[in-house]
């Protein structure tokens, strides 16, 4: 295959999504298996690749559904998980991370996805593309599997930094709101300020006056608030956007990660305990499999970068070809909303709130 012309791509009326091959665990193989999953299913998507060209083309020329919507732009370097970000601004412009944030940044293609460092991936996203205007600090959103009628909750920040004062946690309830209407579809969503607990006078006194400052906002940018909710209802119904710090954030996800790890190790090794449970295994079996896609980690594999000049989608670094596929569903899905261009607006029109009540329309 050879590689096809931007012009030719772009006539096509097709969304360009600018993908990272080289930052999995699994090997850019998997990159490119997720990136066919993808394309079999949506004929309005096509990518650009970074990585070396000698390594990838092999494999995309493996791949039928990705005939002729592939674009290589050869990058000899990798950054490596163990990469500090440091080390990435000053040695990394060869990478193929660095050329795939670029090509969002330099206009060619609408969305950047990559399953790389984490910590890395952020700076260079802020280097590259700079933080919109009144942006202080930029936040990582992730979707929760909950009981909302959505079946997920949007919760930020997640790692991006482990500050937040009142201002950024009033930035990220606006930026979250925003996700959640142009990548959930939710008209007026809720959202909820993560605390000990749920009364007004418990917690740090940041917390306290985020409480306050979000609260005032809520009218102007159509969003309801349900005031401060507790670690239980981040899987819960009673927000639809969970707002702490990085700190937390991170923690939580782990432990969510590793508790939902931990229940099913020991689902399996409670239906191996007897030849009766064994049966009990199989006559569940059904439900187990609706379960395991309900709450499945790789359905929505994907933390966006909020608070940029563009929109990056960071991949689970050990996700499958599964999981890459979901994480440019996401990116899709995003593209076609007009999702960064609304979030600009929100968070320009949040320089003069709450006087400013209608800026954006309730984008």
């Amino acid at each position: 295959m050879t590689a096809m012309p931007e012009k030719t791509i772009a006539g096509a009326g097709r969304t360009i999504i600018s993908i990272d091959a080289m930052g999995g665990d699994r090997g850019p193989a998997t990159v490119v298996a997720g990136m066919s999953h993808s394309a079999k299913k949506n004929p309005d998507i096509a990518f650009i690749l970074h990585g070396p060209e000698s390594e990838l083309r092999p494999l995309v020329e493996r791949k039928r559904a990705l005939d002729g919507r592939v674009q290589f732009r050869d990058a000899k370097g990798v950054v490596s998980m163990e990469d500090k970000p440091s080390h990435v601004m000053r040695n990394g412009k060869d990478s193929s991370m660095w050329s795939a944030v670029d090509s969002v940044r330099d206009g060619e293609a609408d969305v950047c996805v990559s399953c790389g460092n984490t910590g890395a991936l952020m700076m260079l996203s802020v280097v590259r593309l700079r933080k919109l205007p009144g942006v202080n600090r930029p936040a990582i959103a992730i979707l929760w599997p909950s009981r909302s009628p959505q079946g997920f909750n949007i919760m930020l920040d997640v790692g991006a930094d482990v500050r937040a004062d009142e201002n950024d946690l009033l930035q990220y309830a606006l930026m979250g709101a925003s996700y959640a209407r142009n990548g959930m579809e939710l008209p007026r969503p809720r959202v909820g300020l993560l605390n000990v607990g749920t009364e007004e006078h418990k917690g740090r006194a940041e917390l306290k006056l985020a409480h306050d400052l979000i609260s005032q906002n809520a009218g102007a940018a159509n969003y309801e608030f349900v005031g401060f909710v507790e670690g239980k209802d981040i899987p819960g119904n009673r927000a639809d956007v969970i707002v702490t710090d990085g700190f937390t954030g991170n923690v939580a996800i782990k432990t969510g990660e590793g508790t939902a790890s931990l229940i099913g190790d020991l689902l399996r090794e409670a239906f191996k305990f007897s030849p009766m449970s064994r049966l009990a295994a199989l006559l569940a079996y059904p439900s187990l499999r609706r379960l395991n896609k309900r709450i499945d980690p790789r359905r929505v594999n994907g933390g966006v970068f909020l608070g940029l000049n563009g929109t990056v989608v960071k991949s689970h670094g050990a996700a499958d070809a599964t999981g890459v596929s979901a994480a440019i569903k996401l990116a899709f899905k995003l593209s076609q909303s007009g999702f960064s261009q609304k979030l600009a607006a929100r968070v320009a029109s949040a320089v003069s709130l709450p006087q400013n009540d209608e800026a954006d329309g309730g984008k």
